[in-house]
């Protein structure tokens, strides 16, 4: 709970943050676009991208991770939400770490049903046609989305 106090009596700290979370978005975004329109040569030819060795559970637990820590919406989303469901006469960092958890969960089994319905129309997916196409929309997205929060934070 310290990061979020500090995010919300912090006006330079929340600045700094969301400036880091909109470049690390417009990075992403521009990463996608720039992959989709190499990718046919990196692949094989087939326009899916490769497999390395280095591609590991590690490195996209840390992806997450970062992606988390560089989102000030994070922090304020638990700012606003936890403290009001947290009773009189708990430890609030307690409490507040349960209620986290639950969130936690909550994501899970979303993400889970969302694996599960993705697995439904998965061979449309691996099109090299489908990849492009969506990771351009999502780059476009994600660097709109950068864009935004870098210039209203609010």
């Amino acid at each position: 709970m310290g990061a979020s106090a500090l995010l919300a009596a912090s006006e330079i700290a929340y600045r700094v943050l969301t400036l880091a979370g909109a470049a690390y978005m417009v990075w992403q975004g521009g990463s996608l676009i720039w992959k989709s329109f190499r990718r046919g040569a990196d692949a094989g030819g087939h326009g899916l991208p490769v497999s390395r060795a280095s591609d590991s559970l590690g490195r996209a637990w840390l992806t997450g991770f970062g992606t988390n820590l560089l989102n000030p919406k994070v922090g304020v989303f638990y700012l606003a939400t936890i403290p009001q469901f947290i009773p009189h006469g708990t430890s609030p960092a307690l409490m507040g770490v349960a209620l986290a958890a639950v969130h936690a969960l909550l994501s899970i089994v979303w993400f889970t049903l969302i694996i599960v319905a993705t697995a439904a129309v998965s061979r449309w997916l691996r099109t090299p046609r489908a990849v492009r196409v969506i990771d351009r929309i999502t780059g476009v997205v994600l660097i709109g989305f950068g864009v935004k929060l870098a210039a209203f934070p609010r």
